[in-house]
């Protein structure tokens, strides 16, 4: 492989990991606010 294409390859890498990155901090902040919603539900009963 010549340089360039490992660069190529290398920033293909970096902006999958940033997506990935990204998307398993959404479903983190995402099952936060589930939890919060449920314990809110469980105090009104």
């Amino acid at each position: 492989m010549t340089p360039e294409e490992q660069d190529l390859v290398r920033a293909r890498q970096k902006s999958r990991s940033i997506v990935t990155g990204l998307l398993l901090g959404f479903l983190v902040i995402l099952f936060f606010a589930i939890t919060l919603a449920k314990i809110g539900a469980s105090d009104a009963i």
